[in-house]
């Protein structure tokens, strides 16, 4: 092997390792990201597993300005942040909507009746989810401005807005009662799986 020949293979081990980040129950995400011209960076993976069998659903990404191991510090931070949910199991509309609709039930408390009209918004837009959809949530927000915008499969959806929403939505993964708590965990910087 030329000398050449070697250093475009450590090149390209060096840039693939940067670009490739980390990767849970196959599924891969860059340590990087980008949302309004700011460089978002990943804070971590988690795996959502459902039912007695930890059957997986699928591997969410958390890319935030800067890392955090507190969820409600994530939550009320402004500034953009990215979740991404890449599903490695089929999901029906139905279940997906449910699962929406059941998890604002758990975090809005008080705020629930408010929300009843954006949740049902969110959950117009819903599809069913294949192995390898990508459902998106981009939070922007600020004490002036809030909203959240979807993309499914990296299109556009639509915005909604409220910072009461976007903080309800974030707390069905960072706050106290998660889904499962491993998704919280690796969310949050810990092990993912």
């Amino acid at each position: 092997m030329s000398l050449k020949s070697v250093a475009a293979l450590i090149i390209a081990i060096l840039f693939s390792s940067s670009v490739l980040g980390a990767e849970c129950a196959g599924v891969t995400y860059p340590e990087k990201d980008q949302e309004g011209g700011v460089e978002l960076i990943l804070n971590g993976l988690g795996l959502r597993e459902a039912t007695m069998f930890k059957v997986d659903v699928y591997v969410a990404a958390l890319y935030v300005p800067s890392k955090s191991s507190l969820g409600d510090t994530i939550i009320t931070a402004e500034g953009p942040k990215k979740l991404i949910l890449k599903f490695v199991r089929d999901v029906s509309k139905d279940d997906i909507s449910g699962a929406w609709s059941e998890s604002f039930e758990k975090v809005a408390g008080d705020n629930l009746e408010k929300l009843k009209t954006r949740i049902t918004k969110l959950n117009s837009w819903m599809e069913d989810m294949n192995v390898g959809s990508t459902l998106t949530f981009i939070f922007s927000n600020s004490d002036s401005n809030s909203q959240v915008r979807v993309e499914l499969n990296g299109a556009n959806k639509g915005q909604i807005l409220g910072v009461d929403f976007a903080k309800s939505l974030l707390s069905i993964w960072l706050g106290p009662d998660p889904p499962n708590e491993g998704l919280k965990i690796g969310l949050l910087g810990g092990k993912c799986g």
